[in-house]
């Protein structure tokens, strides 16, 4: 083909591959610019963060070990991890389960299909995080500080981190990133716009409240899925309608809630930036959504912890992966140490109660 007739074709398929290649899924974002604002940093720090609304529960994550976890400044961290090395697997982020009732040009059970994929890739990862804390502990369980130094921050990229913190850390946050996904990139938490007839460029709402049973990653029981529910089909030229394989089909576009400002320590947000987003609270439910299934996934992980390698060791292992000082915050027998404290001084104050009531008898 001689140069000039290549030249002038080169616009043309480039503008063809853009809009029918598979690409990368836009999620929660994980930088600061090209309209994100850090989502999948600050919803994980709200929901598990020592620093905000999570400080008041058990086991929230301290300062160093948070910013691996979220990320913080350049840093992706290991929630934001799939969007630099996972970019293109759509079960990363629970892409592609789209459908809607009646004359929609996929079944429902390809729609199912998809998400499950999504789902079992969470339950791998899940279990990943599971295997790689069994390495943070020696023989007598006691902490391994080797294993749990932060000194050198960690990386997330999977096959650069050798120690047991970060790669068990690194798994979780990967589940913590599909999870997040999940509420912005389906109909799970969200409504329709009621000024547009319902199809795929407005897909219908399901507008339910709590975590999904979908997200259920202890289990290896296939998930139930709604018959309504549906996550949106991603190309790199994301637009309403569908171009490309996308075509005629719930485009991401028509669907996600990812863009928007996310109160760090409460979760509160403002100013959502995606038309579905901006529909009621649509992204307010999608971030709380995300919130609320973080804190499960992180107490099912310590569940599971405690399962798989009993009370004692289960809970120092939790310990060494939310502590920044482990070695000396986590060692056998100081939780168990802490709870009596707590007993006795419980036990002192009925005691002190009971005197006091009967005095003014």
């Amino acid at each position: 083909m001689p140069a000039r007739r290549v030249l002038v074709l080169l616009p043309a398929l480039v503008a063809t591959w853009l809009a029918t290649a598979p690409a990368p899924a836009a999620a929660f974002g994980t930088i600061n610019g090209g309209g994100q604002s850090r989502e999948h940093e600050r919803i994980t720090r709200a929901a598990l963060a020592c620093a905000g609304d999570a400080g008041a529960r058990s086991a929230c994550f301290e300062p160093r070990s948070a910013d691996y976890l979220a990320g913080h400044d350049h840093a992706f961290g290991a929630v934001g991890a799939p969007d630099s090395d996972e970019m293109a697997d759509p079960a990363a982020h629970c892409d592609g389960a789209d459908f809607v009732a009646d004359d929609y040009p996929r079944t429902r059970e390809a729609a199912t299909r998809v998400l499950r994929d999504c789902v079992t890739r969470m339950r791998t990862r899940f279990r990943e995080a599971v295997d790689r804390a069994a390495a943070l502990l020696d023989d007598e369980g006691g902490v391994i500080a080797g294993e749990v130094d932060l000194g050198t921050e960690c990386s997330a990229q999977e096959r650069a981190e050798k120690r047991a913190k970060c790669a068990s850390l690194g798994a979780f946050g990967r589940v913590l990133h599909g999870v997040q996904d999940f509420y912005s990139h389906s109909n799970w938490s969200d409504e329709a716009d009621p000024s547009r007839p319902v199809g795929e460029q407005n897909p219908p709402g399901l507008n339910r409240r709590g975590v999904s049973p979908v997200l259920d990653l202890r289990t290896r029981t296939e998930p139930a899925v709604p018959e309504d529910l549906t996550t949106g089909c991603y190309v790199l030229q994301d637009r309403v309608p569908g171009v490309g394989p996308c075509q005629s089909r719930v485009a991401h576009a028509a669907l996600n809630k990812d863009r928007g400002l996310i109160d760090p320590a409460t979760g509160k947000t403002a100013d959502p930036t995606t038309p579905r987003g901006a529909v009621g609270d649509n992204f307010a439910n999608a971030v709380a959504g995300a919130v609320a299934d973080s804190r499960r996934q992180w107490r099912d992980l310590r569940q599971e912890l405690t399962a798989r390698y009993g009370r004692d060791r289960g809970a120092r292992m939790a310990c060494a992966l939310s502590h920044d000082d482990p070695a000396t915050d986590c060692r056998a027998g100081r939780t168990g140490r802490i709870a009596v404290i707590a007993l006795v001084a419980g036990v002192a104050l009925v005691a002190g109660a009971m005197v006091v009531r009967r005095r003014t008898d």
